[in-house]
């Protein structure tokens, strides 16, 4: 796990940590449950070099108890001269089961953990889909989720502030 977990056990103090459970991350499911693929101006597209817009959301829901569903929602559109080459929107989820988390770490474990364990299968799915679309694959680079996560948890305080002025 990333450094940002570290109010978890970590085994160092092992008389205050002997009776704490075993944190448990598991992945039980992957699966698509959306993915569109739209290439409006083939054939002609096809050997212009576009310009790539890549977006990222995620979204966390609780199942019950220990379960929860993580959906990492990727949208990718080219276009060359103000034209859309071609349009990708994914949802990938995963069905987690989470044991002993402390809830003071359960949106960090949800929101950067398990979109850092799926993201390797959608970015596969991403590139297969370009690539069957007749351009060359996208291969999109990793993702940083845990700034992704402390930027967008950064701008809901701001908005928090601005909200009670």
């Amino acid at each position: 796990m990333s450094d940002e977990f570290t109010d978890l056990p970590t085994g160092e103090d092992e008389s205050a940590n002997a009776d704490a459970p075993e944190v448990r991350i598991q992945v039980i499911g992957q699966y698509v449950k959306d993915l569109s693929f739209e290439n409006p101006g083939a054939p002609m597209t096809l050997n212009v070099r576009p310009q790539i817009d890549l977006g990222v959301d995620l979204q966390a829901r609780r199942v019950d108890q220990e379960r929860f569903e993580i959906e990492l929602k990727l949208r990718v559109s080219a276009s060359s001269e103000e034209k859309t080459v071609f349009l990708l929107e994914l949802v990938y989820a995963g069905l987690f089961l989470l044991q002993n988390v402390p809830e003071q770490v359960l949106q960090q474990v949800l929101l950067i953990e398990g979109p850092h364990l799926l993201f390797p299968f959608a970015r596969r799915i991403v590139a297969d889909a370009i690539r069957d679309g007749g351009m060359p694959p996208l291969m999109i680079e990793p993702i940083d989720f845990a700034s992704l996560y402390r930027s967008r948890l950064a701008q809901a305080q701001a908005e928090g502030a601005m909200g009670q002025a």
